[in-house]
């Protein structure tokens, strides 16, 4: 009876524990009820250790690959970094075990207009390739959807007006709310990782690469704001990054072309950049994204924070307690080559990052990897720390269980239901800054002239306007107007009631101020609309009107028309300030 007995529960033990891992390699098992479960980690733990060297270090990768199918072969001409490292998305993976891919629209995988069944398609069948391979572990599937100026996923889904446009509003609803629409569009594409949402704080009206990316200059808002959309993301099971770490809101140089230094001691990145990254690290965000920024309060070495230990493992690991994903910026821009290109994978890794993205050459950083931990300088314990977070999340978000999405799920994009959601806060948004001598609203007005950049989509808002009964006329002119194109304006100018001019980046583009100015010059009343930077009216205070969009995305188009025409009352509030002119918090109404 004992050996029986014996034999019974030896029996009950393979069924009840083992299965779950064996149906776990075929993607097919991992039940989101058991990721808590000491079982679980000691699944992952049984894992790695089956896993090689090659495999453990190709998990670390996260990269990109032209191509809108899994074995595309049309690209072979124009990457030449590509080349190094496979054609295809197919022979990346199997070359390398990859354990992550981002989609982007320049490398074709996301397609503008968005065709939603093709790249539910490349991710299903990245997927199955992945889980074809020897230790069958899924994919990282990720992309840059932030809103507003950075989002890789566009119409027919829904695309929001972006991070400032949310601050504008001060809802904290709002801004959970995006990104849970966000969320369930990209988990309908096969994409389960975000890199988003945007952590800086932009107290530099300068910043050329954060700007309306950020949702204020007030580290309280980013902080209510992040978490909400860390909460929004997750709660959809897309894992959500918040960027750029230790804090990139403070700097007049783009880390994609140079190497910004942040100047603040340490007591301001306690009071204004580490703040959104603390409150998300409390809400449970999953990863972290590291800033190729040299902060010398924090590391006097003169590294960026990407290949910072101080920063990395010293400062958000240990001070900070984050064990979650550290990932780094693409590895491909300017601030992060600082050392050899074989060099700059390693020591990023060295200094904490758990996944590198992006790397320019991937076969390089591969074998610098690899080499660095067969010679010991990168410890296998250390490297089974990353493996072993990476496969964690992986199982947290489900992607064991269902590395697949269904093509009927991307239903789901674009639906009448989320396109209000993204118009009801774009409107709120709109935000009226200078309304004098009754420029504004144009209800008044017969006739009117819509000039400026094509980035301020000018005849876009002419038809709008249009529709709305107003007659309005499009000059479309250069990013930087010419002395023939300003001569045009005013010409036309002469035969309208009112001119609106769509301004962008004008506070350091002189041809558009100079448009401006020579439009203000012909005595119609001129109303200037940025269509981003909030701080275009600093260069031209004399306009007669001003609205800010922060952004130039169909969604804030359609909303500014609806302010200029008054049937939407302006509402938002700046998030920002605009030095010598408008305080924090400002806002008209008609």
């Amino acid at each position: 009876m004992r050996k029986w007995l014996a034999v019974l529960c030896s029996v009950l033990v393979f069924f009840t524990v083992l299965p779950a891992a064996a149906l776990a390699d075929t993607g097919d098992a991992v039940k989101p009820g058991w990721k808590e479960d000491r079982v679980a980690k000691g699944w992952i733990q049984s894992k790695i250790r089956r896993m090689t060297l090659e495999e453990k270090v190709g998990q670390l990768f996260m990269v990109h690959v032209y191509g809108r199918t899994p074995t595309d072969p049309d690209y072979e001409e124009i990457n030449l970094e590509q080349k190094r490292g496979g054609k295809n998305f197919k022979e990346v993976i199997e070359k390398y075990h990859i354990g992550g891919v981002i989609y982007f629209n320049w490398t074709d995988n996301i397609g503008t207009p968005l065709d939603a069944k093709q790249v539910n398609a490349l991710s299903n069948g990245l997927q199955k390739i992945a889980m074809k391979q020897r230790m069958k572990i899924p994919l990282f599937i990720s992309t840059d959807q932030e809103g507003g100026m950075v989002a890789r996923v566009t119409e027919p889904a829904t695309v929001f007006p972006g991070n400032m446009a949310a601050g504008a509003t001060r809802s904290i609803e709002y801004a959970g709310k995006s990104a849970e629409v966000m969320a369930r569009e990209l988990k309908s594409l096969g994409i389960n990782m975000n890199l988003a949402p945007v952590l800086d704080v932009n107290v530099n009206p300068a910043n050329p690469v954060i700007n309306v990316r950020s949702f204020s200059e007030d580290p309280d808002l980013v902080a209510k704001m992040g978490v909400a959309q860390v909460k929004g993301f997750q709660g959809q099971n897309i894992v959500a990054t918040a960027k750029h770490f230790p804090g990139h809101g403070d700097t007049d140089v783009d880390s994609h072309y140079g190497l910004p230094i942040i100047h603040h001691d340490r007591e301001t990145l306690e009071k204004v950049d580490l703040k959104p990254f603390r409150a998300a690290i409390d809400a449970g965000i999953d990863a972290i994204m590291t800033a190729h920024i040299v902060v010398p309060a924090l590391d006097d070495s003169g590294l960026p924070a990407t290949l910072s230990k101080p920063i990395l493992t010293d400062l958000l690991r240990k001070e900070m307690g984050f064990d979650g994903l550290i990932i780094t910026d693409s590895l491909g821009m300017s601030g992060a080559n600082v050392l050899p290109p074989d060099r700059v994978p390693v020591e990023a890794f060295k200094a904490g990052a758990d996944i590198l993205l992006n790397p320019p050459d991937v076969d390089l950083a591969y074998n610098a990897v690899l080499n660095a931990v067969k010679s010991g300088e990168i410890s296998r314990k250390r490297l089974d720390e990353s493996v072993y977070r990476i496969l964690w999340y992986k199982m947290k978000r489900g992607l064991f269980h269902h590395p697949y999405v269904d093509e009927k799920e991307t239903r789901v994009i674009g639906n009448n239901k989320h396109l209000e959601t993204a118009d009801r806060i774009a409107e709120k948004s709109i935000t009226l800054l200078k309304n004098e001598k009754g420029a504004l609203p144009l209800s008044k007005r017969k006739s009117v002239l819509v000039t400026g950049p094509s980035d301020g989509k000018p005849e876009r808002l002419a038809s709008l306007l249009e529709e709305k009964g107003i007659s309005a006329d499009a000059y479309t002119t250069g990013a930087t107007p010419t002395s023939a194109q300003i001569e045009a304006a005013v010409e036309k100018a002469k035969g309208v009631d009112a001119v609106i001019v769509t301004t962008y980046n004008a506070d350091s583009n002189t041809g558009q101020q100079n448009l401006v100015r020579a439009l203000k010059e012909t005595g119609k009343p001129v109303v200037v609309a940025a269509m981003r930077n909030p701080y275009d009216i600093s260069a031209f205070p004399e306009v007669d009107g001003y609205l800010a969009t922060y952004g130039n995305r169909d969604v804030s188009v359609r909303a500014l028309a609806k302010a200029l025409t008054g049937e939407v009352n302006p509402s938002g509030r700046l998030p920002v300030t605009v030095p010598g002119m408008f305080e924090y918090g400002f806002g008209l109404s008609y």
